[in-house]
């Protein structure tokens, strides 16, 4: 499997850890990047971030633009139709990075999937699906994608197994772009399929705000601490 191109920050010296960190629709691997020293992990942890840049592609809700995206969005509508084959490839170019993290000496229990809307339903997606364990999941501002199909092939992959993933998911009380009752939902369904969900949210539009990276600060260290 080709990996997408990304954008790759080191966050000390020799790192022990990654944060595969996916971005949102029309955005690209920079978009993130940023706020890797906003979090202040210097001293802290040693960490790679990685960006990795979507494909261009049309998108249907935006009438046809071609754009970086995950995979195609028809609709908001829970219940409409899901462009499955987009993300199970996206799902696929996501899980190639974590091997490539691993050949690069870091172990997949120290890899975290992190992603923001589009880029955070990718990464919720794989995280619950894979078989092999992951230090965590950062989900921003997102949403479970294909819930009752999702559901059910959880169900089925990894009956009796631990479900100890480490969860982090954060929405904003006046985002207009997925409302936070999106988030909300893809909280309880997670919970209900028997994961800790450690829940944030922030008086914030479709953003990310200075208190929700001081929590992912908090958060990533009691994960590599772990």
């Amino acid at each position: 499997m080709e990996v997408p191109e990304t954008v790759e920050i080191d966050a000390g010296d020799s790192p022990d850890g990654s944060v595969i960190w996916l971005h949102g629709l029309g955005a690209d691997g920079h978009d993130f990047e940023p706020i890797v020293p906003e979090l202040g992990l210097a001293g802290a942890l040693n960490l790679r971030f990685v960006f990795p840049h979507a494909p261009v592609r049309p998108v249907t809700l935006n009438g046809g633009m071609a754009m970086r995206a995950w995979f195609d969005i028809v609709t908001l509508d829970r219940h409409g139709p899901h462009d499955e084959k987009g993300l199970r490839a996206s799902a696929a170019q996501l899980e190639a990075l974590v091997e490539r993290e691993i050949s690069r000496g870091i172990a997949r229990e120290r890899i975290v999937l992190a992603g923001f809307s589009q880029g955070g339903a990718v990464a919720i997606y794989l995280a619950l699906t894979c078989k092999k364990p992951l230090a965590g999941l950062m989900a921003l501002s997102t949403y479970l994608p294909l819930p009752a199909a999702l559901q059910e092939e959880i169900r089925n992959e990894t009956e009796g197994e631990s479900r100890d993933l480490a969860i982090f998911m954060a929405h904003g009380t006046h985002d207009a772009v997925l409302p936070m009752s999106l988030g909300q939902e893809s909280r309880d369904v997670i919970t209900a399929l028997g994961y800790s969900v450690d829940w944030h949210e922030y008086p914030m539009a479709h953003a990310v705000c200075a208190e929700e990276i001081a929590d992912i600060r908090r958060w990533l260290i009691d994960v590599y601490a772990d």
